[in-house]
């Protein structure tokens, strides 16, 4: 007998619990997890409080063993339009601390966690038009809604879109389409991202969650070792992908805010900027 015991593994009702500030996680008996997230059981609003969040609940996931595949969505008609009022003030009160702490650390914890922790197939499901739509888009599979609009905010508000974004735009779009989209906020509507190669069905809303469900099915008809092994094949471009260009895209932004001195994440300067994708245009300068 071995000298020491197996650390417990996660238990699926304590950390339900633990994250239900941010995520709706519900669990069917044969392993398909479904997560939605939230905020306030809203749309989700972008706060340093759900960046953290991301990181620490997929690492949860991908140490239990009893998850078999992951469907990841937002709540209501949004993914992520606007962010929490009170949820940058982290970023005004220090903005060096931030910068590290709350920006470089956590946000490469978040995209690597997904694509390196999670060793089960991940299905992401956007429920709508929105930004950090990389959490659904760098899973193995992604649909959306027939309203949703994709597009990065970054430059707009001042900012080098280099957290994670602009990895999933470059490997997804390419060079020269990626290139417009991170410099002029392109709104990219699901017919044309499908028509991108980077979402791979278009479904109505009412049919979002059933379709994933659908395909997550699909995916169980498979043993456990062949559905798992899998993944380690078809994220090999993203882990490439993320081992060249994460770390030193968000060095770069964290460098050009602390070169700026100020913050840029406030709820007014975020919900002006996307109007722009709220009245229908492609862009936020025609």
């Amino acid at each position: 007998m071995s000298l020491t015991d197996f650390l417990p593994t996660p238990k699926f009702e304590e950390y339900k619990e633990r994250f239900k500030n941010h995520y709706k996680l519900d669990r069917r008996e044969d392993g398909v997890l479904l997560v939605q997230a939230h905020t306030n059981g809203g749309p989700i609003q972008l706060s340093v409080e759900n960046h953290r969040s991301v990181g620490q609940l997929f690492k949860t996931i991908g140490a239990d063993p009893d998850n078999e595949i992951m469907i990841f969505t937002g709540s209501g008609k949004d993914f992520m339009m606007d962010s929490d009022r009170e949820g940058f003030k982290l970023e005004e009160e220090n903005l060096d601390y931030w910068a590290y702490e709350y920006a470089y650390k956590d946000g490469r914890i978040n995209v690597s966690s997904l694509v390196n922790d999670l060793e089960i197939p991940t299905i992401g499901a956007l429920n709508g038009p929105g930004f950090h739509t990389e959490l659904c888009l760098m899973c193995d599979i992604s649909i959306c809604t027939e309203d949703t609009v994709i597009f990065d905010l970054h430059y707009d508000i001042g900012s080098v879109p280099g957290d994670g974004i602009h990895s999933c735009f470059q490997e997804l779009l390419g060079v020269k389409r990626a290139a417009y989209a991170l410099l002029t906020g392109q709104a990219i509507d699901a017919k044309t991202a499908l028509e991108y190669g980077m979402v791979n069905e278009i479904v109505p809303r009412e049919k979002l969650i059933e379709r994933a469900y659908q395909i997550a099915d699909h995916i169980m008809t498979q043993p456990r070792t062949t559905r798992r092994l899998t993944t380690q094949i078809v994220r090999r471009p993203w882990r490439q992908r993320i081992t060249n260009d994460l770390d030193g895209g968000f060095g770069i932004q964290m460098f050009g805010h602390l070169a700026k001195k100020r913050a840029m994440h406030g709820r007014k300067h975020i919900s002006s900027t996307v109007d722009y994708v709220r009245e229908g245009r492609k862009n936020n300068f025609d």
